[in-house]
């Protein structure tokens, strides 16, 4: 197992599993890991990728959390706003 972490297609693959879940569970969370195995998959392209998974995780999580962030305050509605429906879709 863990020598699929090191391989550059499994993180790709990871993205685009966590992506078509985001679009299955809105909610900006799975985005923000999908973005970062997406920046981990690139990474593992370069040659300065790192070969240590500890490295390779730490990596990850931390561009997770990031991108995690980054949309949450671009898509969040402001401080102390609720969102309200007026009317029905079906009206």
């Amino acid at each position: 197992m863990a020598e699929l972490l090191t391989i550059w297609w499994v993180w790709f693959a990871a993205a685009l599993v966590l992506a078509i879940v985001e679009m299955l569970l809105p909610g900006f969370i799975f985005l923000g890991f999908a973005i970062g195995a997406a920046v981990v998959g690139l990474l593992m392209l370069t040659p300065f990728a790192p070969a240590s998974i500890p490295v390779l995780l730490l990596i990850f999580a931390a561009l997770s959390l990031a991108a995690w962030l980054i949309l949450r305050r671009i898509f969040a509605l402001p401080h102390g706003q609720v969102k309200t429906f007026n009317h029905d879709i079906n009206d």
